[in-house]
């Protein structure tokens, strides 16, 4: 679970455009080494089963897969076990650092056939168009500084009848849930975040504002339809605390 004081309380100051993109990636490169760590912690185990339910969508016939924001590649990583020797993964995150530990990562898992990582931005993948049978990305969109440009990015990569797999933070269903998850997020999360990791970026305070003011489940459903992707549907997990959003080109 990433949590909160003030209904009101917003992130720091990260701009827009390129200046969201230079301050989220400031941020995470100062976290890189703790980010495995902390989404254990603050998430409480969690973040493992999310990731395998939504790679749970992958098809058997999924050959050529690319995971946009991979972070330290644990997504990937899922992917590969899921699907198979016969996949090949491609692990694209614009930050160094943290693409550095998914290097590492799939170096010991021997997998580095399987699994390339790459630096790339969401919003300007350099591949042919219809080169995926699959994209996924785990608790990347929110970040990216134009989420429709990033969108219509990773449809343009998809093959047509291809799948978008996207796991992302929503809005908890219940209220008394989404309170709960207010007072954790915006007071408890930042507090061990920045214990563990010893952060002076504020990426904990950033992060649950990030969710915050990100679309709910049926907002990104409809974004996802208006930048062209067809039969949209979602799956909450954990009460809404985390939605799977899949989307077929």
């Amino acid at each position: 679970m990433v949590m909160l004081e003030e209904q009101t309380q917003a992130a720091p100051p990260a701009g827009t455009g390129q200046q969201k993109e230079r301050a989220v990636q400031r941020m995470f490169s100062s976290i890189a080494r703790y980010y495995d760590l902390n989404n254990t912690l603050l998430s409480l185990g969690l973040h493992h089963s999310w990731k395998r339910q939504a790679v749970g969508f992958l098809s058997p016939n999924d050959f050529r897969v690319l995971d946009v924001g991979a972070g330290t590649a644990d997504l990937a990583l899922q992917t590969a076990e899921r699907l198979g020797n016969g996949a090949r993964i491609v692990a694209a995150d614009l930050n160094r650092p943290m693409l550095a530990i998914g290097v590492e990562k799939v170096r010991k898992a021997i997998l580095q056939r399987q699994i390339v990582c790459v630096q790339a931005n969401a919003e300007r993948l350099c591949v042919p168009d219809g080169a995926f049978d699959a994209v996924t990305t785990g608790f990347c969109m929110r970040n990216v500084a134009d989420l429709p440009q990033a969108l219509q990015e990773i449809k343009r990569v998809l093959k047509p009848g291809g799948r978008l797999i996207c796991l992302e933070f929503s809005r908890p269903v219940a209220g008394w849930l989404s309170r709960l998850y207010d007072w954790y997020s915006f007071t408890l999360l930042p507090w061990i975040g920045t214990k563990v990791s010893g952060d002076t970026t504020g990426v904990y305070q950033y992060l649950p504002a990030s969710i915050r003011s990100f679309p709910d489940q049926d907002g990104l459903a409809r974004l996802l339809h208006e930048v062209g992707f067809e039969k949209v549907e979602y799956h909450n997990l954990s009460g809404g605390i985390v939605a799977i959003h899949v989307a077929v080109k």
